[in-house]
């Protein structure tokens, strides 16, 4: 049986006025939010080149990306999946700034499938980034702007779950993995299947085994960093990771952090601290982020980077649904007064219509509540009368 003309595919779906009008101020209020923490706003093309989307560590987005053949240069493009290569190939490549760049952006991305069973394949991606940087504090001033992002929607954050790269890596190289068995730790590690860990580590030497045999227990608020310390093995990388986790537990104290050790989602693309934002009872992060030192070195510059995105539209869902004021409904009359009082309106913010003559519908459902009568030879607004 053929589909009808107006079905969309799965996991697309439109978005209709009062839930775009959510979704639209709230990108408003974040983006003004950015600018105030000094990030200004960019606007990458949707389609690039494919190798320029899945430069560097973004490879591991290269199968979720829709691809096809560019009619005038017969190269191979994509149709971003995520908007940070865009925005850190801005960034090495075309502001080529000496100092600290903080660059935002938001816009649709497009997904092969969803990342969920509840998720978009064309998520609007908004998210801040900030380079430059090495140090501690812009994982701070990044896992901050989040939180304060989180609350300009009205969602309930309840927890933000932190981890380092750097520990996984260190381990891994303290086992002498290569890049097909540490693939392969990965995925152990992703789902902490404990059995299979231990199988997996029975033949590596002390002390990386003990060392990633304890990675799947050390997850819970801040004292798991101090448990960490004494069952990893004493070497520089783990004491170095350990160090940035300590720092920013005692910076972000008032903020509902968690540390997961073993929570190494995206490692191929981060080189340090990663965390996801989770909200009420959802399963899913809401928000992904971290640090990528890497990603820049296929533009030319390996700058430093810390950041985070997320669905624009999620977040709109989650925070409390505003009741929206109701429009005013104008007679169509030239007479002075009206025009004036018209503008007054508008200029207040309020949605001014113009009933248009041979209307048969009702006018609630275009938002109207109220209208403008003459009345004793002077324009006022008055309810709307069923």
């Amino acid at each position: 049986m053929a589909l009808p003309r107006w079905a969309l595919p799965e996991y697309f779906e439109d978005v209709l006025p009062l839930e775009a009008q959510r979704v639209e101020a709230l990108r408003r209020a974040v983006l003004d939010e950015f600018r105030l923490h000094g990030y200004q706003l960019v606007i990458p093309p949707a389609v690039e080149y494919l190798d320029s989307l899945v430069s560097g560590t973004g490879q591991d987005m290269a199968d979720t990306m829709f691809k096809f053949v560019d009619q005038i240069s017969g190269r191979t493009l994509g149709l971003r999946a995520d908007t940070t290569p865009q925005v850190t190939r801005i960034d090495a490549h075309l502001l080529n700034r000496t100092g600290v760049a903080r660059l935002c952006y938001c816009g649709p991305v497009v997904h092969v499938l969803p990342r969920s069973m509840t998720a978009s394949r064309e998520p609007l991606q908004i998210g801040a980034e900030l380079y430059g940087h090495s140090g501690i504090e812009a994982d701070v001033e990044v896992l901050r702007l989040l939180a304060r992002t989180l609350q300009l929607a009205g969602a309930r954050t309840s927890r933000i779950d932190i981890g380092h790269v750097g520990i996984f890596r260190t381990l891994s190289s303290l086992a002498g993995l290569n890049a097909e068995a540490e693939e392969t730790l990965f995925g152990i590690l992703q789902t902490k299947d404990v059995p299979a860990l231990r199988e997996f580590v029975a033949n590596i030497a002390e002390p990386a085994r003990s060392g990633l045999l304890a990675l799947p227990d050390l997850y819970g608020d801040a004292s798991v960093l101090l448990r960490a310390r004494d069952r990893l093995p004493d070497v520089p990388g783990v004491h170095a990771a350990l160090d940035e986790l300590l720092h920013l537990s005692r910076q972000l104290g008032d903020l509902p952090l968690s540390f997961d050790l073993a929570d190494l989602r995206g490692y191929l693309y981060h080189t340090g601290l990663m965390f996801a934002a989770y909200c009420g009872s959802s399963p899913t992060a809401l928000a992904l982020g971290g640090r990528y030192n890497e990603v820049g070195r296929e533009f030319g510059r390996a700058r430093p980077a810390s950041g985070f995105s997320l669905d624009l539209r999620e977040l709109a869902a989650l925070g409390a649904v505003a009741n929206a004021s109701g429009a005013v409904l104008a007679p169509m009359d030239n007479a002075a007064e009206l025009v004036v009082l018209i503008a007054q309106l508008r200029e207040a913010g309020e949605v001014v219509m113009l009933e248009l003559p041979g209307h048969t519908g009702d006018w609630r459902e275009a938002g109207c509540d109220r209208r403008i009568e003459l009345q004793n030879g002077a324009w006022c607004v008055v309810a709307l009368e069923d």
